[in-house]
């Protein structure tokens, strides 16, 4: 999974939802091999007509329990990647024993939040120069099956 760093990185960075004035808070962003070993981080990974290529990934944190990135490459964005990364995550949360999962999103992406179930909990506040803007912050609950 480390081998995956850049990867993951240029699908951050490439990210259309973080075009315009949103830029800054990812240029000098890196998913390095670091930050995956330290966290429980899974890949889409592409087959077919994507050959192999990163199709989406999130990180899982389980304490205090969050999660912390997600992202879809925009290409494949509306084909139930998403949608799919987060029903493996909540069945990695609840294989750790988790019952809620918070996640403080990206504008663009709260109505994608509101589709896969999270409940909006509050604001994540403005916290300049790196984010400049309020976030909203979502709940996952997360049953037992």
């Amino acid at each position: 999974m480390a081998r995956d760093a850049k990867r993951l990185t240029r699908l951050v960075r490439g990210s259309r939802a973080y075009e315009g004035k949103y830029a800054a808070a990812v240029a000098g962003y890196r998913v390095g091999p670091d930050y995956i070993e330290a966290h429980r981080a899974f890949v889409a990974v592409g087959a077919d007509e994507h050959g192999g290529r990163v199709l989406g990934f999130y990180s899982l944190v389980l304490a205090p329990p969050e999660l912390d990135l997600l992202f879809v490459a925009d290409e494949v964005q509306g084909r139930g990647i998403g949608r799919l990364l987060v029903a493996h995550m909540k069945s990695e949360a609840r294989a750790a024993g988790l019952d809620r999962l918070k996640v403080v999103s990206h504008l663009p992406a709260e109505d994608f939040y509101h589709r896969v179930g999270a409940v909006r909990t509050g604001t994540a506040f403005a916290n300049p120069p790196a984010v400049p803007w309020d976030r909203p912050e979502f709940e996952f609950r997360i049953f037992p099956e």
